[in-house]
Parts: C-alpha cells; sequence; structure tokens
C-alpha cells in the first residue's frame, strides 16, 4: 500500500509541477538591431555595391545544402557586432554543433548573440542552453514555451492549447548587414549531412535594404511577450563550469569529424564561401513577409497580423504561370477555388508537392489528398516528389531537390518567372493560421527564372505526374505517370508504399483533425 501512494505522490508532484505557470518577464532587459556600418568587414564589403543599388536587395540563392550549412557558418564568422538566430529546429548533430562552434567564436570576438528558438520544435537540453548563454556575450530565449521544464511531456499535453502555436520562421543575421531566409532548420537533414534523409530546400542570402527590415522583425519577436530567457524558465543560471565543460566536448566532437567524407568537403568549399563579395546575385525590390508574434494569442480565424494578409495586399496577378512549391500542401476549399480561379484566367498552375512515399509528416499527405482530384479537375499540373531521385542527381549532389532520399522541404512560389517568394509558410493551415512564419517576396527575374528553369525541366524525372484517366466505362481515377530513361509506366495506386500504409492514410483522412495540420 505505502508502495503505491509513493507512486502517487510522484504522479501527483509531477501533474503540478506540469501546472506551473510561466515566469514573470519583469526582469526581462528589451534589445534592439545596432544601426549598420560601414566599418564592420560586412558593411566595407557591401555597401559599395549598396550605394549604386539604392532601396534595392542583393539575393543569391542556396539551393545545395553543404554551401547553405558554410554560408551560415560564414556569416558568424565575418560578424564582427551583432549576431541573431531564430529558428524552429536547432538539432544537436552534427551540422547543429559545428554552427554552434561559428557562433560561440563569434561571442568570443565580442560579438553580441541573441538566439531565439522555438521551444518545442527545438526541443533542446535546458542545461545544454543554459551553459551556452552563460557565455557573456550570448543570450538565448525560448518561444512559447512549455512552463514546466521536469516533466515537459506531461505539460505539453496540459498545457496543449497555447503551446499548439508555434514559431516557424528561419533567419540568421549578420551585423545588420546580411541575412539568410529560407526553409532550413539545423540540422544534418536540412544540409544533405544524414543518411537517413535530405530535404531538399532552399534559402537566400541577401544584403541591401531589406535585411534591416528582417532584422526589424527578429526584434519584433525577440521582445515579444512570449520569448523567455531560458535562466529565467529554469530558475537558475548554469554552473560555474558549464560553459567549459560545454566548450570541452564541443572541441572534441568537432575533432572527431575532421575527417569524416562531410567535413572534407565541407573544407574544400569553405575558402570559396568565404569570398562574400565576390558571389553572383541578382539585384530587385524585396518585401519581407512576416506573421505578428501576438498572432499565437489571437484567434485562427483572426487574420490581423498574418503572413498571407500581407501577401494579399501585394496583388500578384501572374499572367502566364505561377510555380508552387510547398512539401506540406493543403490547400482547403478556399485555396481549390483560388487556384481554378488562376487556371480560368489562362494562368498555368504547377505544384510539386511530396508524396506519400516522400513525406515525413503522413497525416498531412492524408489532408492534401482529399483535395487532389479537385485540383486536377481545376486544371492543374501536379507532381509529387519521389523519394529517389535520378542516378545523374545522386552523382551531381547539386539539384535544387535531388537527393539519395529525397524529401521535399522547400517553400518557394514562382510567378510568371518574374518575382518568387522564398521562405517558411507552407500552404496549409497550420502555417496559414496557427503558427507565425517568414518570407521575402523578391521581385526579381533573374531569381525567378533560376528556380523555374533549374526545376520545371527534371520534374517529370524527380517526381511522379499525378493525371486523371477514365476507363471503358467512362469512369475517371487518379493516376501516376512514372517516367524513368526507359519510358512511362502509368500506377494505379499511391506509387512507393505499401497497402498497409495506404490504409493507415485513409484513415487518418477520416479523422477531423485538417485544422492542425
Amino acid at each position: 500500500m505505502a508502495k503505491w501512494r509513493d507512486v502517487f505522490a510522484v504522479l501527483l508532484l509531477a501533474l503540478l509541477s506540469a501546472c506551473a505557470g510561466l515566469p514573470p518577464q519583469t526582469a526581462r532587459i528589451e534589445t534592439h538591431a545596432i544601426e549598420p556600418s560601414d566599418s564592420t568587414r560586412l558593411g566595407a564589403a557591401f555597401t559599395p555595391q549598396e550605394r549604386l543599388h539604392p532601396d534595392q536587395t542583393a539575393f543569391h540563392l542556396l539551393p545545395d545544402g553543404v554551401n547553405a550549412l558554410l554560408s551560415r557558418i560564414v556569416l558568424a564568422e565575418a560578424a564582427d557586432r551583432t549576431l541573431d538566430l531564430q529558428y524552429y529546429i536547432w538539432h544537436d548533430d552534427l551540422t547543429g554543433r559545428h554552427l554552434a562552434h561559428a557562433v560561440l567564436r563569434a561571442a568570443d570576438r565580442g560579438v553580441r548573440v541573441r538566439v531565439l528558438l522555438d521551444d518545442l520544435g527545438t526541443g533542446g537540453d535546458d542545461q545544454v542552453l543554459l551553459a551556452f548563454a552563460s557565455h557573456p556575450n550570448i543570450q538565448i530565449r525560448l518561444f512559447n514555451p512549455v512552463a514546466s521544464r521536469r516533466f515537459k511531456t506531461l505539460g505539453t499535453a496540459l498545457e496543449f492549447k497555447r503551446v499548439n502555436r508555434r514559431m516557424h520562421n528561419k533567419s540568421i543575421i549578420a551585423d545588420n548587414e546580411a541575412a539568410i531566409v529560407g526553409g532550413r532548420n539545423i540540422g544534418d537533414e536540412y544540409f544533405n549531412a544524414s543518411n537517413d534523409v535530405s530535404f531538399g530546400d532552399l534559402d537566400v542570402l541577401t544584403y541591401g535594404a531589406v535585411v534591416r527590415n528582417i532584422s526589424a522583425a527578429f526584434d519584433e519577436f525577440w521582445n515579444s511577450d512570449a520569448a523567455y530567457p531560458i535562466e529565467n524558465l529554469t530558475g537558475h543560471p548554469a554552473d560555474p563550469d558549464a560553459l567549459a565543460d560545454y566548450r570541452t566536448r564541443l572541441a572534441a566532437f568537432i575533432e572527431s569529424q575532421r575527417d569524416t567524407p562531410y567535413v572534407t568537403q565541407a573544407r574544400q568549399r569553405y575558402e570559396e564561401t568565404l569570398k562574400l563579395r565576390d558571389i553572383d546575385v541578382s539585384w530587385g525590390k524585396a518585401t519581407l513577409l512576416h506573421d505578428d508574434p501576438a498572432k499565437i494569442t489571437r484567434s485562427p480565424d483572426d487574420p490581423t497580423g498574418h503572413l498571407l494578409s500581407q501577401f494579399k495586399t501585394l496583388s500578384i496577378q501572374p499572367q502566364k504561370e505561377m510555380l508552387i512549391i510547398s512539401p506540406y500542401f493543403v490547400p482547403g476549399k478556399a485555396g481549390v477555388a483560388w487556384l481554378r480561379k488562376e487556371t480560368g484566367r489562362g494562368v498555368r498552375v504547377t505544384i510539386l508537392t511530396n508524396s506519400l512515399a516522400a513525406t515525413d509528416v503522413s497525416a498531412v499527405h492524408a489532408g492534401y489528398k482529399r483535395y487532389r482530384k479537385a485540383l486536377l479537375d481545376a486544371g492543374v499540373h501536379l507532381y509529387e516528389l519521389k523519394p529517389v531521385a535520378s542516378e545523374e542527381s545522386r552523382e551531381k549532389k547539386k539539384s535544387l531537390f535531388g537527393s539519395s532520399k529525397a524529401s521535399l522541404h522547400a517553400k518557394t512560389y514562382v510567378f510568371d518567372k518574374s518575382s518568387i517568394f522564398i521562405g517558411s509558410m507552407n500552404l496549409d493551415p497550420r502555417s496559414i493560421s496557427l503558427n507565425t512564419e517568414i518570407g521575402v517576396y523578391c521581385e526579381s527575374p533573374a531569381l525567378a527564372a533560376q528556380v523555374a528553369n533549374g526545376l520545371e525541366p527534371k520534374l517529370d524525372e524527380i517526381a511522379w505526374r499525378v493525371e486523371e484517366q477514365s476507363d471503358a466505362d467512362g469512369k475517371t481515377r487518379i493516376v501516376w505517370i512514372d517516367t524513368t530513361a526507359t519510358g512511362t509506366q502509368t500506377q494505379f495506386d499511391e506509387p512507393g508504399v505499401s497497402g498497409f500504409k495506404r490504409v493507415g492514410i485513409w484513415f487518418l483522412g477520416l479523422l477531423p483533425i485538417e485544422s492542425q495540420l
């Protein structure tokens, strides 16, 4: 009997701890971006070009995972005054630790570092975050955190209504001079370093006018009521030796990986990546779009401060074609109606999303699946990414969306090959109504054409083309056209997956969970 009383006491303690409220924000200090200066290395590199292009922004695409990681590390190494990082996910793996090492080196040089992470997305170890934040030049805040740090899983369940609203933003800004915005989180799967899966993704490196807006957006989130310093959440600072111990472990790990194939390849490319002033860029007008951080406190039906509402004010009216790249694509009835309206105007609409075999979130595919026929009936050209790219793509490792175990993760929309949106927003209910997102709308024909012309000729190679076909009785059914070097083959069931998985997706499609996808 006493044993069961002890068990009950532990469970009760866990429950009470999970119900504990968030700490007050009274002692938190508000900080802001520092004005850019041509006295910094980045300022000296970019200011002369910016003066030749007033009120414009320079764009450089980062389709390759290794280069995308190196570009972030180079920004960290080049920063002289400030470094701001905002991410939904930051894994404690090979690439995550290398970027952490670069950030720590920046702080050691006297750079002010601010790191804002989504609490649930990152799922970081509080003790590691505390150790990192104990550096006098590093601050770490967690967005919309779970109140209970000891019983986080239980706390998440008990606080589900609040913590279901997440910060999905992804950006890094150095000296308020250069920034990277796009679809990538920080982790091996985003930078071609994972043996399990490689996400086809896209970021854009920018400098010029829009960077000040990206910094302002970061400040808005950093100083929002939902951003909590890690020390306030844990209720205590790090142990005095925590940072030294972390440095030792980090240095040992990096040294142990020094001669691995991935690090060797990255090291060979690093010197070339360092030449930031020599990179090829396209200039154009840029508009930063981002959700208000207070979005997470409002009803999902309230469009106030929504990125999508800002997008609509741009009044983009493609005349010929529109390319939509969204790994998690659940358009809803309103989205299908919008696309039908565009095709009705004569616009060719092409959509690339994940197939069931390629997706990493099956529930989202179940939500997308119910709109597939309506999309085809609306005249949309629909493609679903294959989980294994072509031999040529595997050899080159530089195609926009090719990998040995591929899954789509880029969120990119191209209009008439004249303008393009690159960011973190999927076309699904979660991105539109629940989470916060960020992205850059670039009015640059060169940039838009680079993405569209690089991808569209390869669509039949890297993806299954989804169509409707009629049988002898006149009944229509959805089929998948597989194009290979030897010809085409028609498949009548979702390709690349077992019958058991198809049944599972059918069952998920019965659940009333679309608003959460």
